[in-house]
């Protein structure tokens, strides 16, 4: 029996996680679980799955829970740290959302646990010092995300010789085919209508902005050691087929389903097992046509940002998704409009002076720089009228 901990059990990914577990209850058992300050539903998973430790970012939450329950509640940093290394957990989902999944899932591979890993921002910062930890320490990190599970199962028993692209795939989100300027009259709410997938609020801004799509290519190149020009991204409205190989000789391979985040999570964790009846079947004659069509980058240029923080290396990565954070915050919060999110990661990234990666240390300072500077820039941007920004 597999014993699991998941980081960031309260969020999307931890209650699908939950979700397939509890659905085979003879191949896996939940010996730790973390959240951010979701007391409630923690206490809810807590009486359900009875693990052996859990922990709550959020010392208040902590304190609030610790009263409800004989289960040890440990919190902040240390205490996420405890549950990614819990001695009685082999496997650790990481999900957690944003650069606050760093150090846990670090904590994790030092702890030798083979890794679901949810969260992209992970590999997006720090992706070579924590690919590195990994081998160090003979860890499997298996990608949760659909675009990297499927490429994972795509490239499964071929010689990397043999790939010529990775094809990523995405819905192109709620604002597909619109231009800049019905963009600039858009609300949170509008961009949380994700058409397909059922997410967080950040990840389905960053969908809308196609951002996602952008740490998904970083991700991707520290996953499968592919370079920033065998990364290629197609838009494909209808979220069947998750992500291609195009091989050498011209042929392609592609993971196709219903779009379901479950199906992923029960592969990380039964592999190399597939578990039965996981989501529902796809039918091909109902699914009909399906399309695909080249990103739009002027009208949503975070992509082309991301690519770009990739050629450059080293903290500029770190510092496009510190200020993609702080930007998104904002937005949902009313503070700057949708167009204004690319606007103030192209300006946090200017004016960042590179530093190579030497240790996570370099990551934590980048990014703390980077935040500062975002939020200087969501000022002055608040206080200007959406015409003159």
């Amino acid at each position: 029996m597999k014993k699991i901990a998941i980081l960031g059990s309260t969020g999307s990914i931890g209650t699908s996680a939950l979700e397939v577990i509890e659905k085979y209850p003879g191949l896996f058992r939940v010996t730790a679980l973390a959240a951010s300050r979701n007391h409630g539903l923690l206490l809810e998973q807590i009486k359900k799955f009875r693990p052996e430790i859990v922990a709550l970012h959020d010392s208040g939450s902590a304190s609030l829970l610790r009263g409800r329950t004989d289960v040890p509640v440990y919190e902040g940093r240390e205490g996420l740290d405890k549950v990614a290394s819990y001695p009685g957990a082999d496997f650790v989902i990481s999900s957690i959302v944003g650069f606050a999944g760093l150090r846990p899932t670090l904590a994790a591979i030092r702890a030798g646990k083979d890794i679901g890993l949810a969260n992209k921002e992970v590999l997006v910062t720090a992706g070579d010092i924590v690919m590195a930890e990994a081998r160090r320490h003979g860890v499997r990190m298996l990608p949760i995300d659909s675009e990297h599970s499927a490429i994972f199962q795509c490239l499964e028993g071929r010689g990397r010789e043999s790939v010529k692209n990775i094809v990523l795939t995405a819905s192109g989100g709620p604002f597909k085919g619109k231009t800049r300027k019905e963009l600039e009259t858009v609300n949170a709410g509008d961009a949380l209508r994700h058409p397909n997938w059922q997410m967080g609020r950040k990840i389905t801004v960053d969908s809308a902005t196609l951002m996602n799509k952008g740490l998904e290519v970083i991700e991707a190149h520290h996953l499968f050691s592919a370079g920033q020009e065998h990364i290629k991204v197609l838009i494909h409205p209808q979220s069947i087929i998750h992500s291609m190989v195009e091989f050498i000789d011209g042929s392609l391979l592609a993971q196709l389903s219903v779009p379901d985040m479950k199906a992923p999570i029960a592969y990380a964790l039964s592999y190399p097992q597939r578990l039965d009846e996981v989501i529902p079947r796809l039918d091909l004659v109902k699914t009909g046509s399906l399309s695909f069509q080249e990103p739009d980058m002027e009208t949503f240029p975070c992509l082309a940002y991301a690519y770009e923080a990739l050629v450059e290396g080293g903290t500029v990565p770190a510092v496009l998704n510190a200020s993609n954070e702080i930007a998104v915050d904002a937005f949902l919060n009313g503070r700057i409009g949708f167009n204004d999110i690319p606007v103030i990661i192209k300006k946090a990234m200017e004016s960042h002076k590179k530093q190579e990666l030497r240790d996570e240390n370099t990551v934590l300072e980048a990014d703390a720089l980077a935040r500062r500077s975002a939020l200087r820039l969501v000022e002055d941007m608040a206080k200007k009228p959406i015409k003159e920004r």
